[in-house]
This record gives C-alpha cells, sequence and structure tokens, in this order.
C-alpha cells in the first residue's frame, strides 16, 4: 500500500512493491489534458497489473470521470454512495434528484448534496422542496440495490482455503537481481551526471602527480645512504596522504544522496545492501583511474625500483588503500547523516590514522626515543594505515635497486631505511598489507550497509509560528507570519535582537511542515489540442461574429 502525497512522485511510487495507490488530488495546478493523461496512464497501469488505486479528484472534466470503474462519493463523513460508475445517477433519480443532460455528472455529485446547490436538481416539480441531508442520503444507499450487493459482499466471510498461496507475499522485495541492476544503473546515471566532480578529481590527481615527480626528480634522488632512502619515504608516505583525502569527498556526496535514500529504503524500492553494494562497486574503475594516472606519473620518475612486478603491488596498494579510505568515510556520512557532524569526525579520523599509520610517529624506539606511547600501541596495530604503508614500504626497499651492503655493515641497505623507522622487514609484510586492507574494505562496507539498514534520517527543522497570547483569537492568528529556522538565520543581527527582546511576549508552535520557496524563468507551457481543433474554432469564431452582427442591426 502507497499512500502518494507531497513528498513522493506518481512516477515514483508506481516503481515501488505498492499494489494498493491511495492518491490525493493529483489535479490541482494542472490543467484538464493533463489531467486526463495522468488518470488515463493510471488507469492502463492498474488494468495491466491488476491492481488498485483509490483516487481523490476535485470537479475532474468529463472525460477525465469517464476513465473511472467505480465511484466513492464522501459527504460529511459518510458514504453516499459506493459502487460502478453507471449507476450512481440511477440512485440520486431513485431518491429524486436527476442530473440535467449537460451538466458534467462530477459536478451533478459534487452539488447535490449541498444544501445550497441541491434545489436545482430535484425531478418533481409539484411537490414542496425539502432539503435531503446526508444521513438520509446514506439510508437510502443501503437499500438501493448496489448497496445491498455490497453490504452481501462484505458479510460473506473470506474462505481461506480458496486463497492461491502467492497471493500474499512473505518477503519485503521481489527479484533480487533486477534489484540490484536497477541499483546499479541508477547509480551510473547519477554518476554521469556528476560528471564534472569525478573528472575535477582526476585532474587534481594528475595535478598533484606531476608536482610530486617534478619535486621528486630520480636526477636528484640516489640509492647510497640511509638518508637517501628517506627521501624516497616522503613521496611513498605524499602518496598515501593524498589517497586518504580524496576519500574526503565521500562525506559531501553520501550524505546529499541519504534523504532521497531514506524514503526509497522506507518505500520497500530496494534492499540497503543492493544501493550500498552498487555505490561500492561503481566506485573501483575510478579509483582504478586515479591510481593509474598517479603512479603512471610518478613512479619511474622518481626512480623506484624499476621491477614490473613491484609497480603493480604498488599499484595494487593504492588502490586498495583508496578504496578503504572510501568507504571508511561513507560509514561516517551513514551514521552522522549531517555535514556539520560528519566533516569534523571524518578530519578527526584522518588525523588518527595519519598519526598511528607508522610514518609521523615511529613504532617502537627509534635512535632512543619513543615515538608511539605504550597506551596508544592499539592504535597502531588497528589502524589500516599502517598495514598499507608497511607493505608499500617493504615493496619497495626490499628491491634490487636497495640490495646493496653497506660498509661496516651486515645487512642491506633497504632493510636498514626500514628499521631505522621502526617498519617491519620482512618480506611477507606486503601480502599482509595487502589481505588487510582487502578485509578492512569488506568490513567497512558490511558497516556501510548495517548504518544504511538500521539508522534513521535525523528529525526535520521545523517551522514556527508564534502567537500572542494576549490576542490570540482566530481572526489574529490567520494573519499572523510564519518563520521558518532557515529565515531566522539569514536575518540580520538586528532583526536577531528584536526577536530577543519579543522572545518574552510570544510563545511558539512546531508546524508539521517543512515551507520552501520555489522560483520559476522562463517558463514554457504547452496544452494538447485535440483533433479538429481549428474547424472547432474556426466554426466558434464565425458564430461569435454572427451573434455580434444580429445585436448590432438589433442595436
Amino acid at each position: 500500500m502507497a499512500i502518494i502525497s507531497n513528498n513522493s512522485t506518481i512516477g515514483e511510487i508506481l516503481v515501488g512493491p505498492a499494489k494498493a495507490l491511495f492518491i490525493d488530488e493529483i489535479s490541482t495546478g494542472l490543467d484538464s489534458s493533463t489531467a486526463y493523461q495522468i488518470v488515463n496512464s493510471l488507469k492502463r497501469y492498474v488494468h495491466i497489473f491488476d491492481e488498485t488505486a483509490v483516487i481523490s479528484m476535485l470537479r475532474p472534466a468529463p472525460e477525465t470521470y469517464e476513465l473511472f470503474d467505480d465511484i466513492i462519493l464522501l459527504s460529511d463523513g459518510q458514504i453516499v454512495y459506493q459502487g460502478p460508475r453507471e449507476n450512481v445517477l440511477e440512485f440520486f433519480e431513485s431518491t429524486g434528484f436527476k442530473c440535467p443532460e449537460r451538466k458534467s455528472v462530477a459536478d451533478f455529485l459534487q452539488e447535490v448534496t449541498s444544501r445550497k446547490d441541491q434545489a436545482q436538481y430535484r425531478t418533481s416539480k409539484y411537490e414542496p422542496y425539502r432539503f435531503v441531508t446526508v444521513n438520509e442520503f446514506a439510508e437510502a444507499f443501503q437499500s438501493f440495490h448496489m448497496g445491498q450487493k455490497l453490504r452481501d459482499h462484505l458479510s460473506t466471510p473470506f474462505d481461506r482455503s480458496k486463497n492461491h498461496p502467492a497471493a500474499l507475499t512473505t518477503q519485503n522485495y521481489g527479484f533480487k537481481q533486477e534489484l540490484l541492476k536497477a541499483c546499479l544503473s541508477r547509480e551510473y546515471l547519477l554518476m554521469n551526471r556528476d560528471s564534472f566532480s569525478y573528472i575535477f578529481q582526476l585532474a587534481k590527481f594528475t595535478f598533484n602527480a606531476a608536482i610530486v615527480a617534478t619535486l621528486f626528480m630520480r636526477t636528484e634522488m640516489h640509492h647510497n645512504t640511509v638518508d637517501d632512502g628517506l627521501s624516497y619515504l616522503g613521496p611513498l608516505f605524499f602518496s598515501v596522504v593524498i589517497s586518504l583525502l580524496s576519500g574526503l569527498s565521500e562525506l559531501s556526496m553520501t550524505i546529499a544522496k541519504l534523504p532521497v535514500f531514506y524514503k526509497q529504503r522506507d518505500l520497500r524500492f530496494y534492499p540497503s545492501w543492493a544501493y550500498a553494494f552498487s555505490t561500492w562497486i561503481l566506485k573501483i574503475p575510478m579509483t582504478f583511474l586515479e591510481v593509474a594516472v598517479w603512479v603512471s606519473i610518478t613512479y619511474y620518475s622518481i626512480g623506484f625500483d624499476p621491477s614490473v612486478g613491484r609497480l603493480f603491488r604498488q599499484f595494487l596498494l593504492f588502490m586498495l588503500i583508496n578504496q578503504m579510505d572510501s568507504a571508511l568515510f561513507r560509514t561516517i556520512a551513514a551514521n552522522c547523516r549531517n555535514m556539520i557532524v560528519a566533516y569534523p569526525l571524518g578530519l578527526f579520523v584522518l588525523l588518527l590514522l595519519l598519526a598511528l599509520g607508522g610514518s609521523l610517529l615511529s613504532r617502537g624506539t627509534v635512535d632512543g626515543i619513543q615515538n608511539i606511547k605504550s597506551w596508544w600501541i592499539w592504535g597502531y596495530w588497528m589502524s589500516p594505515l599502517m598495514y598499507g604503508q608497511t607493505a608499500i614500504l617493504v615493496n619497495e626497499f626490499l628491491g634490487k635497486k636497495w640490495s646493496h651492503v653497506l660498509p661496516n655493515s651486515s645487512e642491506p641497505l633497504g632493510i636498514a631505511i626500514l628499521r631505522s623507522r621502526g617498519f617491519f622487514t620482512n618480506a611477507y609484510w606486503c601480502w599482509v598489507g595487502l589481505g588487510t586492507l582487502i578485509g578492512f574494505i569488506v568490513l567497512l562496507n558490511i558497516l556501510y550497509t548495517l548504518s544504511l539498514t538500521y539508522r534513521n534520517p535525523i528529525e526535520k527543522a521545523r517551522a514556527i509560528k508564534y502567537r500572542d497570547p494576549h490576542n490570540d483569537t482566530q481572526e489574529s492568528r490567520a494573519g499572523e507570519a510564519i518563520e521558518t529556522q532557515q529565515r531566522e538565520n539569514r536575518t540580520s543581527h538586528h532583526h536577531a535582537q528584536n526577536m530577543g527582546e519579543n522572545q518574552n511576549k510570544k510563545r511558539g508552535m512546531a508546524l508539521s511542515f517543512e515551507p520552501h520557496y520555489i522560483s520559476f524563468d522562463d517558463v514554457i507551457y504547452s496544452v494538447d489540442r485535440p483533433q479538429n481543433s481549428e474547424i472547432k474554432y474556426t466554426l466558434q469564431f464565425t458564430l461569435m461574429r454572427a451573434i455580434n452582427c444580429f445585436k448590432g442591426r438589433k442595436g
């Protein structure tokens, strides 16, 4: 069941699994032609998919009225008539009221129960007129043959043994694969619409990669001492930082899409895991492209180990760090649900990852200085950046360029560089870091899915209507202005002072809606004309000229 209000559109509701549609006043603000097309489409939809639609309309056009199968006429909270459209005039004729030949049936039904307009529709001109109340109409409908048929139908108990097993579903969602394809297609469409942000992100990666490549040019980078190795640690750490900062954009993009997601989730359009999975999967090609641009520009220009295998391992590790970072910030955004809360928390988590990643603060004691305190070592082991950064450094400094042994030393230069900063020196740490990053990606995306499933939107700000307790009459309340919290934030300082002075004089009431302000520019509106309309308009124009000429001669 779906109740269509101003928070959703008819087309959006039709996509969902609802089999009963309750639509209120869809013709408001529309011309008769557009209203006819909408109702005609709804009629075809409910007949094809065997669904039910209850539509309330105020004075529909005759051609729109003819599209309805059944009529429910309500007046003063009572059902005056409920049944097929073809029998509604028959019922009122049985009560002594008849619709004129050239009168719209919808207008007749609107006016026949009104005390002001009822008298003109009575059939007996010789008996004194008496107003027929709504209660009398309702009682007359009970004795009408359609009312008796409806009462008999409702009084007959339903035989559950004749019910088809597939008549009632026990699942919230239907075809899981089709829903996943729909979510993937929708996410792809959103990415196309927001292609500028992705192009800008790619351009930013290209620009930063060019800066890093020129700053750490291989002609100035040597492989002779431990200090030379620490110079290579700089661009690797900077590359990791750039990958982390790129994930901050997920905060705003995720929070911006949450209101629509919450509405469609509550309407059972698709499960949360389909939405989360499509967001994750379709970001992988963009990550691939960004990291490919970065590594292709920086790897050989800086002078990292020329082994192709180490090149691809570094590329894969940077991809996993980027994916982990995106999943982390998506999870933060889904839990905070507000940019004001999510952005400071995201920066705080980012600083923790950088501080406990092993580069800014070393593990254990290095050169007699203990960097990471013992009570913070748990954060070091829980930081996904530590595993990714360790894997990248081990992949680089265990290569052939760093395999020579320094004088007065018994270990290769690469191991000495890693040991000087407190990093692990075993080769298997490259694969440990790779596997740990994959685990963090899966874990964070699961947490993101759980957040989408069980978290609800933050309560919206409501409009505030101020009242004067000394003059609280109905007439005065109708003329008071409604001011929203957003408008209060945009007011001047002088106005804020006046509001503070009058705070004791007024009391507020929270309204259940949020006002919106819409403006239009260069609106072009067209209405379909029926066929042979030119002939009809020509006849009308000719008739008007003939009438005017006749009036002129008569005058």
